[in-house]
């Protein structure tokens, strides 16, 4: 795969630190919040994420790395135990459905050993890997089945539906179903619409 310097982040600076600190705090104080008290847990999430919308539920516990690169448009439900690696942003738009246990990586690193490692890591004051991230979305009216996976760059388009446990490593289309490790297309919900 080919990358871009722009691609890669670092993952160890004081300030990358000072804000996973502040949200492991912030997710921490949400999940044990009153599930009955929605203003303070809408403050919260207000706090934390980079926007949120109207009428979005997020199920406890709920884990991310930074919240602010996390977009939340309205009528979105999250369910319990989400992993959201938002080193990007991660865009989630209208009338999303996200069930139980699905984790949106935006971060990954490089396969081959010679473009991960970094040999001087220690006298550059870093980690000894490289980090790089892409973001992802998930447009309006799309439903994430339970256990998916999406990894960096991927979009899911409008209104598609990823059946439970599927591994997406590369976008989707809009209005289909799709399904499986990798995660493919198996059906569309328009009969005249082309397969890509």
């Amino acid at each position: 795969m080919y990358y871009e310097e722009s691609d890669f982040l670092e993952t160890a600076d004081s300030s990358t630190l000072e804000l996973i600190a502040r949200t492991r705090q912030l997710t921490r104080e949400y999940y044990s919040s009153d599930y009955s008290d929605k203003e303070k847990r809408s403050a919260i999430l207000q706090e934390l994420l980079g926007g949120i919308g109207e009428n979005v539920g997020i199920d406890t516990p709920f884990h991310c790395d930074h919240g602010k690169n996390i977009f939340i448009g309205n009528d979105v439900v999250i369910g319990m135990n989400c992993t959201f690696v938002d080193n990007n942003p991660i865009r989630i738009g209208d009338k999303v459905m996200i069930a139980s246990n699905v984790q949106i990586y935006t971060a990954s690193h490089p396969v081959l050993p010679e473009e991960r490692l970094v040999p001087d890591w220690k006298e550059r004051g870093t980690t000894f890997f490289k980090t790089y991230a892409r973001p992802v979305e998930i447009k309006d009216n799309a439903w994430i089945g339970g256990g998916c996976i999406l990894l960096p760059g991927v979009t899911i388009g409008e209104n598609s539906v990823i059946g439970a446990g599927s591994v997406v490593t590369r976008p989707i289309p809009a209005n289909c179903v799709a399904v499986g490790n990798p995660c493919k297309v198996i059906r569309y919900f328009d009969k005249d619409a082309k397969k890509q």
